[in-house]
C-alpha cells in the first residue's frame, strides 16, 4: 500500500546545539548536506505521486541533495513557531523559568519576533497536509513530505489520531526516513528513522 514519507531535513548548527529552530532560516552543515545527498540511494526506487516541501532553505536543500523536485512548496509545512523561545535552547529556557521539568510540549509559547503557536494549531496544519495527500496515496501512489523535526512529529500523532502533543513520543533524527502508512484502513507507522548507515 502507499506511503507518506517523512523527510527531516540534515543537521543544521542550531538542530547540532539543540536551540528551537522555528522560523529563523538556517542553513545545512557540511554534515547535514552530506546526511541528505545519502538519502537519495534510499528514495530512488520510488515513484511519488506528490512531493510537498517546506519553504525553508534547509528543506528545500535536503529535498534538492536527496534527488526529489518538490510539486509544492507548502508554508503548511514549516516548524512549529517557537514564539520567544525561539533559537534557545531547554536547559537554558528551564534556568530562565527556575523549573528543571519544563519541556516545549507542556506550557504554552509565550510571544516572540513571532506570535508563537500551540501544538494543537500545528496539529491543523498537518491535518490540512494529510487532507492533500490523502488523494493520492488513495489512488496508490507514495507522497514524499520534506520538513523539520516537530512538525513532522505532530503530522505523526495527527496521523494516528493522537493529541497533538503526542508527537513528543517520536523522535525523529536529522537526515532520516520515516514513513506512515496502512494496516488495511487503519492508520499506522510503517517505518521510523531510517538512515544511510
Amino acid at each position: 500500500m502507499a506511503e507518506l514519507v517523512l523527510i527531516r531535513h540534515g543537521e543544521t548548527e542550531w538542530s547540532k546545539s539543540g536551540q528551537h529552530t522555528g522560523r529563523t532560516d538556517i542553513p545545512l552543515t557540511r554534515n547535514g548536506r552530506k546526511r541528505a545527498a545519502e538519502l537519495q540511494p534510499l528514495l530512488s526506487h520510488r515513484a511519488f505521486g506528490l512531493t510537498v516541501c517546506s519553504p525553508m532553505e534547509r528543506a528545500r536543500d535536503t529535498a534538492h541533495l536527496a534527488g526529489l523536485t518538490p510539486d509544492e512548496i507548502d508554508p503548511d509545512l514549516m516548524e512549529w513557531d517557537y514564539g520567544a523561545w525561539e533559537g534557545r535552547t531547554t536547559p537554558d529556557i528551564r534556568v530562565e523559568l527556575g523549573n528543571p521539568e519544563w519541556a516545549i510540549w507542556d506550557y504554552p509559547i509565550p510571544p516572540g519576533a513571532t506570535p508563537g503557536e500551540s501544538t494543537d494549531e500545528v496539529a491543523v496544519r498537518c491535518q490540512r497536509v494529510i487532507d492533500k495527500c490523502l488523494p493520492v496515496l488513495n489512488s496508490g501512489r507514495d507522497c514524499a513530505l520534506i520538513a523539520h523535526g516537530h512538525v513532522l512529529r505532530i503530522l505523526t500523532a495527527t496521523w494516528l489520531g493522537l493529541p497533538s502533543d503526542k508527537g513528543r513520543l517520536f523522535m525523529l533524527e536529522a537526515g532520516a526516513l520515516s514513513s506512515l502508512g496502512f494496516e488495511r484502513t487503519q492508520h499506522v507507522i510503517s517505518g521510523w528513522n531510517q538512515t544511510p548507515e
